[in-house]
């Protein structure tokens, strides 16, 4: 039986390496990422992925391996386009959990992330990291840990 790991996606930049490095990976890698990276405990997936919509299927298949999937929004982003399309989050078959990350860098933008996030089919609650959010990325963990517990997501 396959190992299942948390799949964390994102657009460029929004700071999946660093997410994953907090669920218990050992470093965070500097750099662009250019392909699916699987981790000790996670699959991490190029934010190109998202970009090209013929490139949604590798995602899809890759979540096969999930125990769950973290989507993230970044709030320092281009809040002019959006990450994903309306109900994304429903082609995946294990639970979806949303990140808003980069909240201290533009706060006014985190609402705006949730309702993308909403749009896209992910339950709330939504998590937030940034500089100084220790307590969210440690509800993170305990979010995660309940679904390797339970087998799903009570939210």
């Amino acid at each position: 039986m396959r190992r299942k790991r948390i799949m964390v996606i994102g657009p460029r930049g929004a700071g999946k390496s660093t997410l994953a490095a907090w669920l218990g990976e050992t470093k965070v890698r500097i750099g662009r990422t250019p392909v699916m990276v699987y981790g000790e405990r996670t699959i991490e997936a190029p934010g190109a992925y998202l970009e090209c919509p013929w490139m949604h299927c590798h995602l899809i298949a890759a979540a096969q391996d999930a125990l769950c999937v973290i989507m993230i929004a970044d709030a320092a982003g281009n809040r002019r386009k959006r990450t994903y399309p309306p109900g994304f989050a429903g082609v995946f078959g294990p639970p979806v959990i949303g990140v808003v990350s980069k909240c201290d860098l533009d706060p006014a933008a985190v609402s705006d992330c949730e309702a993308e996030l909403l749009q896209a089919g992910v339950p709330g609650p939504f998590y937030r990291s940034g500089c100084g959010e220790t307590d969210e990325v440690e509800a993170l963990r305990r979010a995660v840990a309940e679904i390797e517990v339970s087998g799903r997501f009570g939210g």
